[in-house]
């Protein structure tokens, strides 16, 4: 069998997806899996054992890009199901472009035509509790129909590749020391506000960790060079690294770190699958839907309430949720 996979657009939706390929290749070791994706994740797709080729998809935001989406259809050849992970209607137009005979997803934006096997999304029980958990819809999709409406979900943990040669290099490039234990602290979350705690807890936590024997760092993209600024700056063995690695370079040095403290947002997924010690800070979110995917992971929530209420900013304004949680819970959690 020979799928194309339609892969998300978020980080730690593509780290969860890998659960689907690892059972995908459970069942059929023989199966070809290629994942079309935007291109920022073919660094972490090359990280997945599972996956023969990472392919950039045309999509632009906002914009179907029929031209370019049909382009690339018509050089997909020879596949024999298509995966199609995300709910938007531009993301089933290529397998139906390039003609893939099976072409399983779930409905909606009007794009039941495009698919041969369109899915209603449904909650799945595990155990006494029915819950909506994002890696299990897209294990949902690997299953025939049938499957589909008696499966009992047990997830493999995605794993990715790690390149310890390549954190050497990023470590020696960035004036980092490898014999120094190192914790890394990751204070963005794209969703928005509601997922990140405070920054001043985030810079007495890198203190306190830093007087324990610890060297940190603050990892994210570009846009958290401020919030990294904020966390490090006048901090002795605080590093901001926020913009200076590439996704595949936080595989490595997340592999590296004794603890990785994280928001509920892509990098801990990352974290998760580099095998890193994940310490997981929730707040308008819950892990019963989007937990690290590991067995080293610690929860850290606020009891409140109007918690989860999965909005992106608090209706309330007083962010509750995560004010209070203190310094010393999530420094408890580190050692």
């Amino acid at each position: 069998m020979k799928y194309l996979v339609v892969g998300p657009s978020w980080v730690g939706d593509m780290v969860m997806a890998q659960a689907l390929f690892i059972e995908l290749k459970k069942r059929d070791p023989e199966a070809v899996i290629d994942v079309l994706a935007p291109g920022w994740s073919l660094p972490i797709i090359a990280r997945m054992p599972e996956v023969d080729l990472g392919i950039a998809a045309p999509w632009r935001s906002g914009k179907l890009a029929i031209k370019a989406q049909w382009q690339l259809a018509c050089s997909l050849k020879g596949y024999d199901k298509a995966i199609i992970l995300p709910r938007s209607f531009k993301s089933a137009l290529v397998p139906f472009m390039a003609g893939i005979p099976e072409r399983v997803g779930f409905r909606g934006e009007g794009r039941s035509l495009l698919l041969t096997d369109g899915r209603k999304r449904r909650p799945t029980r595990s155990g006494q509790t029915i819950t909506d958990r994002t890696v299990w819809r897209y294990m949902g999709l690997g299953l025939t129909p049938e499957e589909y409406q008696r499966y009992q979900f047990t997830v493999p943990l995605p794993a990715l590749r790690v390149d310890t040669e390549n954190a050497a290099a990023v470590m020696a490039s960035l004036g980092l020391d490898s014999g120094l234990p190192a914790i890394a602290i990751c204070p963005g979350a794209e969703y928005g506000p509601s997922k990140q705690w405070p920054l001043q807890n985030h810079r007495t936590l890198a203190g306190e960790l830093v007087l324990q024997g610890y060297q940190v760092w603050v990892m994210g993209g570009p846009k958290d060079v401020p919030a990294g600024d904020e966390i490090a700056g006048g901090q002795a063995g605080v590093f901001n690294l926020c913009g200076k690695t590439r996704l595949e370079d936080t595989v490595d040095l997340f592999h590296h770190c004794q603890r990785v403290v994280s928001h509920d947002s892509g990098l801990m997924h990352v974290a998760a699958a580099s095998s890193a010690s994940v310490v997981a800070i929730y707040g308008s979110t819950s892990p019963e839907f989007t937990p690290p995917l590991t067995e080293r992971a610690t929860i850290i929530q606020y009891p409140i309430e109007c918690s989860p209420c999965f909005e992106r900013t608090c209706r309330f304004g007083h962010y509750k949720c995560l004010t209070n949680i203190p310094v010393h819970r999530v420094m408890e959690a580190c050692l």
